[in-house]
């Protein structure tokens, strides 16, 4: 008798992947997609990494596809945007392993800097997309993936969202089945792509998406679920569960291939249905194909919103006309984000705050530096692009613009694309100080190694990357290692690196205050009699500190870490370390 056990989308993902014998797995954390490859990583038999960054992660992929085996690649949405260079070309290649791209899309923007949809990408990069509606479906539409990747040669997308890689769900567990390798052939004309060869790929390309199309009305993943005629809904992925709880007796074509998309079944679907639905989150892309053929009674985004998250309310209130009672919004504090009690950031943060300079800012836990209130953070675009607008901005104001500026960065992001970004710096005669905040982890999607950290996703311990050594080695010969607490410290060299007419690097160290294994012997207490009332311990913004109805301040012991920020700022003496317990 086979197990069931409930999993999240994301552990049912890799647990499809392992059941399809995947053998090679890269990917680089981002949430909502992180838990796959953690989940990956718990079978021995898969050999799973955390790459620098999604293009070389789908790079890796292709290289074990090519080689024979089934393998596989995981990024969030915009993770996908860096992977479009091989992505595109692997569409024309095609594949001898299987391989599947699994790409989390963020609708709601739950922790991501845009809303994209990436069926969008995967359909001008002319690969399919399989979209899975729970975690039993995840599994499943995993293995199918390998299924349809091997059988069309292609590489397959499998898109998620936030809601399903979150969720939970029973998922029957099954054992592993691993495809023969595939014997290793040379093959330039489909795996070179130089112009004369990509030209006759593109042709094959063309032709593989047509059968696909042609073959779709028949692939078990789509299906038509006849039930009340006066209305229908073509939907999918999570959508699906809000269409079946909202109007259950609705008639329902659920696809599971979304693109291409099965057009004989989606016609004889709409043929059958009084008014019809085209119910799904973020883009058209369903909708506008489907109103190309000329199914002008389909109802989409005219009535169902172009942003964030559906849900079965929207189709009470939108399409069955239900008032919805609305509930009093809870009477509580307002809480905005903020760096956590210890955090090496508000460190660095502070002495920029204090010394008015503006960030170019980058995409992790620090780009909480723009809030109040530190507001220090002016800018966040993507990942890397930190270094790369400071430089722009040197270009295009002159020195003089930017003397009030850095660019800040993490470890991890550093290690993702921030590198060629200074190199841009060093190659074209920038200048500019860039502070990489080096807490040894990837803080903000929950704490994953990288590069510079000295261990792998399967927890081998390895050498790590010293970035110090290598800013050097891109001959910048202003490169400095401070303790991100130093405030004094901090303050003096970012004074002087500022005024200095060249690249200048700036390395602030101090562990994330919530990684485990990192211990803080000491706490923080105020002595309230020597207290000024001046609130310069609290500019910072520490949680833990509370200011006192008499203009004294409080601290929560069982929040304070003791990092000593506090105490530093204060000029009288007021605030003093002890040992933890004391």
């Amino acid at each position: 008798m086979s197990e069931k056990k409930i999993l999240l989308g994301n552990e049912a993902i890799a647990r499809g992947a392992w059941e399809a014998g995947v053998k090679v797995s890269s990917a680089y954390p981002g949430t909502p997609s992180t838990e796959v490859s953690e989940s990956l990583a718990l079978y021995p038999e898969v050999y799973a990494e955390w790459a620098p960054n999604e293009k070389v992660a789908t790079e890796v992929a292709i290289g074990a596809s090519i080689s024979g085996v089934r393998s596989m690649c995981a990024m969030k949405h915009v993770g996908v945007n860096v992977a479009a260079d091989p992505l595109y070309t692997a569409g024309y290649t095609g594949v001898r392993g299987g391989m599947v791209v699994v790409a989390a899309d963020d609708p709601g923007i739950y922790s991501s800097q845009n809303e994209q949809d990436s069926r969008m990408v995967a359909r001008a990069a002319m690969i399919p997309v399989v979209e899975p509606s729970d975690s039993a479906e995840a599994k499943e539409f995993m293995k199918y993936a390998f299924e349809l990747s091997e059988k069309y040669d292609t590489p397959v997308m499998l898109r998620t969202t936030t809601r399903l890689s979150h969720s939970q769900g029973l998922v029957e567990l099954e054992e592993r089945k691993v495809p023969e390798d595939i014997p290793y052939e040379r093959d330039a004309a489909k795996y070179v792509m130089m112009p004369g060869n990509a030209i006759r790929r593109h042709v094959a390309v063309e032709a593989r998406m047509k059968r696909m199309a042609e073959d779709a009305s028949e692939l078990p993943i789509n299906r038509a679920e006849y039930r009340d005629l006066s209305v229908g809904f073509i939907t999918s992925g999570i959508p699906y569960q809000y269409v079946r709880e909202a109007m259950p007796d609705a008639s329902v074509l659920k696809l599971g291939l979304v693109h291409p998309l099965p057009r004989r079944l989606i016609e004889e679907f709409a043929s059958k249905v009084d008014k019809l639905y085209i119910f799904e989150e973020l883009e058209p892309v369903i909708e506008e194909q489907v109103k190309a053929w000329g199914i002008q009674k389909a109802v989409g985004k005219e009535l169902f919103t172009i942003q964030g998250e559906y849900s079965a309310n929207m189709i009470r209130t939108r399409v069955l006309g239900e008032k919805l009672d609305e509930m009093e919004p809870a009477k509580i504090p307002a809480r905005p984000p903020i760096l956590c009690p210890g955090c090496p950031h508000r460190s660095v943060f502070s002495v920029l705050s204090r010394l008015k300079i503006h960030a170019a800012g980058d995409i992790g836990c620090y780009t909480l530096g723009a809030v109040a209130p530190l507001s220090v953070v002016d800018t966040t675009i993507c990942m890397g692009a930190s270094i790369s607008s400071l430089h722009g901005m040197e270009k295009a104001r002159g020195r003089d613009f930017i003397r009030n500026w850095v660019a800040v960065i993490g470890d991890s992001t550093f290690m993702h694309t921030g590198i060629n970004s200074l190199v841009n710096m060093v190659y074209n005669q920038s200048c500019g100080t860039v502070i990489i905040l080096d807490n040894s982890t990837t803080g903000m999607t929950g704490h994953q190694d990288h590069a510079a950290t000295g261990k792998t996703l399967k927890g081998e311990i390895v050498p790590a990357v010293s970035i110090y050594k290598l800013c050097r080695s891109l001959g910048i010969e202003n490169v400095y290692e401070v303790n991100a607490f130093d405030i004094a410290a901090m303050e003096e060299i970012v004074k002087r690196e500022t005024a200095r007419d060249a690249v200048s690097v700036i390395i602030a160290q101090a562990p994330c205050a919530l990684l485990k294994g990192v211990k803080f012997p000491n706490k923080c207490r105020p002595i309230p009699e020597k207290c000024r009332k001046c609130g310069a311990c609290l500019r910072p913004g520490c949680p833990a500190l509370t200011k006192n109805p008499d203009g004294t301040i409080s601290i929560d012991e069982t929040m304070c870490n003791g990092c000593g920020l506090c105490s530093q700022l204060c000029k009288f003496d007021a605030i003093e370390t002890v040992k933890a317990g004391e």
